[in-house]
């Protein structure tokens, strides 16, 4: 039997890809280098990988077998290696998901500031509203809003977000002003694609507004959808503060008590923990210490 760790990490990068060219293309290699290592691996191995047909390629039960036991071996070997570099500077490959909106406006600053000081490293950005199976698609971090739903992964909360009821003063204009949680019934709600309303409603013992004809999986989206005056939207400040700032946008019932939502860093169960996922880990906690900034004034 001859392989080695770059047929492991070929064979990975198909499975999570689903093809060989979409793996082919997150690698910067031809298909034809990756086409070749699947098969020398299954030659190796003497098995069957991936069947082929119409040019699809699907996982065989081998492979999932083997991928459940490979990965976390492979992220030992990795984390291994890269202990024995103490001080040295990061190598090697950081994999990170993210929430869009989060990434994009508050995450992707602090990021950019970690791989200017990490030259040596390389970095791959993943975001999608999505939760992602963190494990499964090869990422070393991700970052989650909101309770923790799977209790495998590691986590550290970085800081916490409250929710808001938003409106456009437009909007208030034409279907009348909310002083109470009982108006809230006569007015309808932006829905999100992604989670239930009532999943999401933080208000305890408030009865949520229905839903009324506009839903999108992406907060910005629904925060538009707000300013443009189509209903009540329930966002996290991070997404509306500066709508809330320069009065595009107005927080209704701002004194209903509410448990913010946490904003957490989690993380597989590798042991022990590579170097470059702990210094991504501490940088980003460090940078979200104390008052999270969009929060301040408000």
């Amino acid at each position: 039997m001859d392989w080695s760790i770059s047929d492991i990490r070929t064979f990975l990068a198909v499975l999570d890809a689903g093809s060989i060219s979409a793996a082919a293309a997150r690698a910067d290699l031809s298909k034809s280098v990756v086409s070749k290592r699947i098969s020398d691996f299954e030659a190796a191995l003497g098995v069957a990988l991936f069947t082929r047909h119409a040019g699809r390629i699907a996982p065989t039960d081998n492979a999932l077998a083997l991928a459940d036991r490979v990965r976390p071996a492979l992220a030992e070997l990795v984390a291994a290696t890269e202990s024995l570099g103490g001080q040295a500077d990061l190598r090697g490959r950081l994999a990170i998901a993210a929430p869009m909106s989060f990434g994009i406006r508050h995450l992707g600053p602090v990021i950019a500031g970690f791989a200017r000081a990490h030259p040596g490293l390389e970095v791959v950005l993943d975001y999608d509203d999505q939760l992602t199976d963190l494990g499964r698609a090869g990422f070393d971090v991700g970052l989650r809003i909101g309770q923790m739903r799977d209790s495998s992964l590691m986590a550290r909360r970085v800081c916490a977000d409250p929710r808001a009821l938003v409106a456009s003063p437009d909007y208030l204009a034409v279907h009348g002003d909310i002083d109470g949680p009982a108006d809230l019934s006569r007015h309808s709600a932006i829905g999100y694609l992604n989670a239930r309303l009532g999943d999401l409603w933080p208000f305890a013992g408030v009865a949520q507004p229905p839903l009324g004809r506009i839903t999108a999986n992406n907060g910005e989206a629904m925060r538009d959808m707000a300013i443009g005056g189509l209903g009540l939207a329930l966002l996290p400040m991070f997404i509306v503060h500066d709508a809330l700032r320069d009065g595009r946008l107005v927080r209704l019932l701002p004194d209903l008590p509410q448990d913010p939502l946490p904003v957490s860093l989690v993380w597989p169960p590798v042991r022990p923990m590579p170097r470059k996922t702990r210094a991504f880990i501490d940088h980003v906690a460090t940078a979200f210490a104390g008052e999270p900034p969009w929060l301040a004034g408000l």
